[in-house]
């Protein structure tokens, strides 16, 4: 039986992170492309309450049926479980994986712990920041101490369970990761006699040779709510750094900010950055063959180019993310990436932890049918070489995007409330009236601020 891939990225699931807009991800024909949902709160350390716990007390262990709640995404990974394991009893069950942090979860949990029972076993997530609340609430189990081998869990990609970690005890495991890379016009790139940018100082130069010689043309695309993702994020800007239990540093107008708003206001000005979302009808009807490179997570591959843009085989390019010259510490952002949770209330731990391990880790889900780059990295090895002999790439995705993937900046932080909201409100806003980011970032500053507060944040500078 020959095993599909779904053309990763493009039309077909919920895109889960972006909370103005929903975009699907599936089969898209025998083509072979990139992507994954994006999904969660922002990203860095975890930021549990004080007084989280490190171990529990489990459950009497009587067995029986194992639930397990998923989004429809990830119902496939659970039916082909079942199907490999027919001995074990399961319920499986669909919810929306907090989706666009509709926040099903937290309030279900809630409704359970006050009635003393309902819990699942083990649940997808959409989300990074479930351990913000769940933690705290004392629904998910600290895997770490005792029901997954450290071993295992070294298997991980550099940073990829941060927002999992509390204090040093992991409370979930990350599905995927969406860590961003240049994407580019091969093609366009050697008719013109263009390098591919290694520096931003280059990436921006050569934005203004293109508007010069080439208007029309993008180098780029900051027109969606995830934009400080992409760029502020990558660049090390430190907007969003948790620095403790419900404790947050926040420095908007840093170099590394003023530096990445710069860029941004100067390929905006000039009109190779598009300020429209990528997903708008009009990015993809007058930009879809004016894309000369764009910084973006890996399943921008799928839902952008294959997908939305129709970009043909063999001209998308992938190359690594630039960064500033002098900076030896290479970074990048990320945008999405889904989480694993078994519950604390588990009767049934040893099937529960066997399904976990197995969903995360499996070469049979994880690296041959999962539609988005597999946090556990063996299962990456294996889902890069499907996009790396799918014939849709100008070059090899594998080692721009595996370098990516242990790159992604720490300080950038996992909170309750989200970094896309206070974009869309604050800075779209100003940029839509014609202001220049690096005007709005005291008011990009105080709008965190007053999110963070609402959340019960302390606020550092």
């Amino acid at each position: 039986m020959k095993t599909k891939f779904r053309a990763l990225g493009a039309q077909g699931t919920s895109r889960r992170r972006v909370r103005t807009r929903l975009l699907a991800i599936g089969a898209v024909g025998a083509v072979l492309a990139l992507g994954t949902a994006a999904c969660g709160s922002s990203s860095g350390k975890s930021s549990a309450k004080p007084g989280a716990p490190s171990s529990f007390k489990t459950a009497d262990q009587t067995g029986g049926t194992l639930t397990v709640w998923v989004d429809s995404t990830r119902l496939a990974a659970a039916q082909l479980y079942q199907k490999n394991n027919p001995s074990v009893k399961m319920n499986i069950v669909t919810y929306d994986g907090d989706a666009n942090g509709s926040n099903y979860l937290q309030t279900k949990v809630n409704l359970f712990n006050r009635s003393g029972n309902g819990w699942p076993d083990v649940v997808f997530s959409t989300q990074n920041n479930e351990t913000t609340w769940a933690v705290q609430a004392g629904f998910t189990a600290p895997l770490n101490k005792g029901l997954i081998p450290q071993a295992t869990l070294d298997g991980w990609a550099t940073g990829a369970n941060t927002p999992c970690t509390v204090d040093g005890t992991i409370y979930c495991l990350r599905n995927d990761l969406s860590q961003t890379v240049l994407w580019y016009n091969d093609k366009l790139m050697k008719q013109w006699g263009y390098q591919v940018p290694a520096t931003w100082e280059d990436y921006q130069a050569l934005g203004q040779k293109v508007a010069t010689e080439h208007p029309g043309y993008l180098v780029g695309s900051a027109g969606d709510s995830f934009a400080p993702e992409i760029y502020m994020w990558a660049g090390k800007c430190g907007a969003n750094e948790v620095t403790g239990p419900k404790a947050v540093k926040v420095n908007t107008t840093s170099e590394a900010c003023t530096k990445m708003a710069t860029l941004l206001d100067t390929l905006t000005a000039n009109k190779t950055m598009s300020t429209a979302s990528v997903f708008s009808t009009d990015f993809q009807k007058n930009a879809a063959d004016k894309v000369l490179m764009m910084p973006g997570p890996a399943w921008f591959g799928g839902a952008v180019f294959q997908s939305g843009l129709k970009t043909p085989a063999g001209q998308l390019g992938v190359a690594p993310m630039p960064q500033w010259a002098g900076d030896s510490s290479p970074s990048v952002g990320n945008v999405g990436g889904g989480t694993w949770l078994l519950s604390a209330h588990s009767k049934n731990l040893k099937a529960a932890t066997d399904f976990l391990t197995w969903v995360t880790t499996s070469d049979d889900y994880q690296g041959k049918l999962a539609p988005g780059y597999p946090a556990y990295g063996a299962a990456a090895k294996t889902w890069l070489a499907a996009q790396s002999t799918s014939g849709y790439y100008a070059n090899d995705p594998a080692p721009a995007l595996t370098a990516a993937a242990n790159q992604v900046w720490p300080g950038w932080g996992y909170t309750q409330y989200s970094q896309e909201a206070i974009w869309a409100a604050t800075i779209t806003p100003g940029v839509t009236a014609h202001k220049t980011i690096v005007s709005l970032l005291p008011a990009w500053q105080k709008a965190i601020e007053n999110y963070a507060k609402a959340a019960g944040y302390q606020v550092g500078q």
